[in-house]
């Protein structure tokens, strides 16, 4: 007599010779036999009741679903319905280069009365580069001082006022500069003054985006862009830049602190009252 470890009579108990049928997914495509050697097919289609399989001749037949009534690999098994398919994951919302939600059927809005002023006409690609298609949706203008040394001169010129707000970019506005000391003459509600610490806007972008580890020092009193531009291995200033230019592709290539200065100017002019 036969018994398991338990000292039951393994050959009693009709349980230990039932054999555990695994259950497998009907998944299209899968290559199953009728268990009674009736059929041969790929599953075309599976639902609760029954499955379809197609032969290598093409022919359809439908089967009832029953459990062993098919042999998957010579070994039986229960076609049991695929789970249902996950839905896709849903889209992220398209953004802009400054990364604002994109609106692109927007048209631009006709130009507001404020404006943004920036110091040179790099500063004014880098902005449009970046900030572009959220300016356009605002309609906002950005123009170019060439210059801020008749700072005080130029928005007075504007005429800012609760509908004519005045935005400022400057570079190299940290203490003890001369840009800090122009900033400071503009005292007015209506026109904000925001700025970075480089000595020039291109220093904004971060070296690395442009293939090299960091911005060279310049000694005092040599032009930073010709100092840099020698450093770096490129013929001239004009060349670097349009190396700069065509690597910015987003917000992400700026340093925060540009960054943070654009968005203030932009959120400032932009607001009511």
């Amino acid at each position: 007599m036969s018994r398991d470890r338990y000292g039951r009579d393994v050959l009693a108990d009709p349980r230990a010779h039932r054999r555990v049928v695994p259950e497998v997914p009907a998944e299209p495509g899968l290559v199953v036999e009728v268990a009674t050697g009736t059929f041969v097919g790929a599953i075309v289609r599976c639902d609760a009741s029954s499955v379809v399989l197609r032969d290598r001749r093409g022919r359809e037949r439908r089967f009832e679903l029953h459990p062993g009534a098919f042999l998957v690999a010579d070994r039986p098994v229960t076609l049991v319905p695929p789970p249902p398919a996950s839905p896709p994951p849903p889209e992220a919302p398209a953004t802009t280069a400054s990364g604002s939600l994109a609106v692109p059927s927007a048209p631009a809005r006709v130009a507001r009365a404020a404006r943004v002023l920036v110091e040179g006409i790099h500063d004014a690609e880098l902005v449009e580069r970046v900030w572009g298609d959220d300016l356009r949706v605002e309609g906002v203008v950005v123009e170019v001082l060439h210059g801020a040394d008749d700072l005080a001169g130029v928005v007075r010129a504007h005429g800012p006022g609760p509908n004519r707000r005045l935005g400022v970019l400057l570079d190299h506005l940290v203490p003890g500069s001369k840009e800090a000391r122009l900033a400071a003459a503009v005292q007015h509600p209506h026109v904000l003054v925001t700025g970075h610490p480089f000595v020039d806007v291109w220093a904004a972008v971060r070296p690395e985006v442009l293939g090299f580890a960091a911005w060279p020092d310049v000694p005092k009193g040599e032009p930073w862009k010709d100092g840099v531009a020698r450093r770096l291995g490129f013929a001239d200033p004009d060349e670097l830049w349009r190396h700069v230019r065509a690597s910015v592709s987003g917000w992400r290539d700026l340093d925060r602190a540009l960054i943070g200065a654009v968005e203030r100017l932009i959120d400032f002019v932009t607001s009511e009252g």
